[in-house]
């Protein structure tokens, strides 16, 4: 395999080979086929790029704010303007349709980047005039050196909602993005390169997280970690980082709830629960994949989601008609369908989807499912209280607005929720009343970037987002004047 075909380390500035000369292969799920090496590092490839980031640091740091910014800016628009061919790597990278890259995941990337330029110019500290002659006033300065992880399943717009603000405070980056999908995250070293970003500043290190991930929570000159994940993971992180004192935000599983009241608008119900139970093959932690639906319209909803989940399209992610895309490995495609196996042990019906598929012609090797919706699960089967991240949904049946609530959080997981119901009052009740830390009303995915953004319980600690993300990224420090 061709130098050109492998997926380097991006560490001061150059790309550099892994210090033990090992690769992995990269996968397209589409195909089942390898495309690509990645390298695989180690704790000394983190060392070196620990080392240059903190090497860069004051130079970064003292870099006036709006400065910082207009580098973002340029970084934005480099992506803006390969829009079409990161598309393309991140469909093959993960196995998503080209158009919900294309729609979607870049124009985000894009959004991170010009959002926190912005946001950084207005960040503003606090004063407080004690009396006549004291002054306490807020400094935030950047923190150093900070780690950012970032999943699999929206490489690039996971990635960057990282490193945007922590660049954009004042820190220098050790990024790792998974191992799985490192192709845009290599891509997008090479358009900050052409930015003009110092050598040191970002830092990118391939690898899992046993060699690389760890290695980076614990390393003494990294003072933060944001990560998203498996909560498994976020737990690992929590549990070598902590002792060592290192700010986390772990942004981690969901096993989200949908509430469908009978009063609701049917046919905009209908549609939005289609996308957010199966967008992007329902790898994203804000997918609802706990269906609980009125006594009332249960029936009728019922039949008529099974319907058009049975319409999707299932097949190859170049394909403008398909729907769904393929699974992120062979690997997950048999945990979904044991997740499957065990419904049907559960007591669940498995009202349609769950199949494997096989596309003709270049995707007859990828790792396809048809979205499958089951019905009559017990709320306390493992079915029903663990994360699958797959194109799986389970439909319930409620009589009251509490007996809804109190299903809806009586999981472990409190990422998101989705209410739909014609009654504001409601709304409003039912929002206060959910143990999550999202929730639409009326729709879903309508994101505002100066919101909080992160979960409770097994979801996740902290938030990301807004002044949430760059109070992360700095540390307060109190300075109090006496006036002689």
């Amino acid at each position: 395999m061709s130098e050109q075909e492998r997926f380097l380390n991006f560490i001061n500035g150059r790309f550099v080979p892994p210090q033990g000369g090992d690769y992995w292969p990269v996968y397209e799920p589409a195909t089942g086929h390898v495309f690509a090496e990645v390298a695989a590092s180690s704790r000394d490839d983190v060392q070196a790029a620990c080392a240059a980031a903190e090497a860069a640091f004051p130079a970064w740091r003292d870099l006036p704010s709006e400065k910082r910014a207009a580098l973002l800016q340029t970084i934005a628009n480099k992506i803006e303007a390969h829009q079409d061919d990161l598309a393309q790597l991140e469909s093959q990278d993960t196995g998503k349709p080209v158009a919900l890259a294309r729609s979607v995941d870049i124009p985000r990337a894009v959004a991170n980047f010009r959002f926190f330029a912005g946001a950084i110019q207005h960040f503003a500290s606090e004063c407080h005039p004690t009396s006549s002659d004291v002054l306490n006033y807020t400094l935030r300065q950047p923190l150093g050196v900070v780690g950012c992880i970032s999943p699999w399943n929206l490489p690039l717009y996971l990635f960057t909602w990282k490193i945007a603000p922590a660049l954009a405070a004042g820190n220098c980056v050790v990024g790792k993005p998974s191992e799985l999908t490192p192709a845009t995250a290599t891509r997008l070293a090479q358009l900050c390169l052409e930015a003009g970003l110092p050598p040191g500043v970002l830092n990118i290190v391939h690898g899992t997280g046993t060699d690389v991930g760890e290695a980076i929570c614990t390393h003494p000159a990294v003072r933060a970690i944001s990560f998203t994940g498996g909560t498994t993971t976020g737990s690992r992180i929590a549990a070598v980082a902590a002792p060592l004192f290192k700010k986390l935000s772990l942004e981690l599983g969901g096993k989200n709830p949908v509430l469908i009241f009978d009063d609701c608008d049917f046919e905009t119900t209908l549609a939005t629960t289609i996308r957010s139970s199966f967008a992007n093959q329902g790898e994203i932690c804000l997918c609802g994949s706990r269906i609980f639906v009125h006594d009332r319209i249960y029936d009728r909803f019922k039949a008529e989601f099974v319907a058009r989940v049975q319409q999707l399209v299932v097949g190859d992610p170049r394909d403008v008609r398909t729907d769904q895309g393929a699974l992120i490995s062979a690997q997950h495609l048999a945990k979904v369908r044991n997740y499957l196996a065990l419904a049907s042990a559960e007591g669940g019906t498995i009202l349609c989807g769950g199949d494997v598929v096989t596309p003709p012609g270049r995707c007859a090797g990828g790792w396809f499912l048809t979205p499958a919706v089951i019905e009559g699960l017990p709320d306390q089967c493992r079915t029903s209280q663990e994360e699958i991240f797959g194109p799986v949904v389970s439909l319930y049946r409620f009589q009251t607005e509490e007996d809804a609530v109190q299903r809806a959080n009586a999981t472990p997981y409190g990422l998101a929720a989705v209410v739909w119901t014609r009654s504001l009052d409601r709304a409003h009740r039912i929002a206060a009343q959910l143990h999550v830390g999202i929730v639409w009303v009326n729709c879903w995915m309508l994101r505002d970037l100066r919101t909080p953004f992160g979960g409770v319980k097994q979801s996740g600690v902290g938030r990301e987002g807004g002044w949430e993300a760059l109070r992360f990224f700095t540390e307060p420090k109190n300075v109090c004047i006496k006036f002689s």
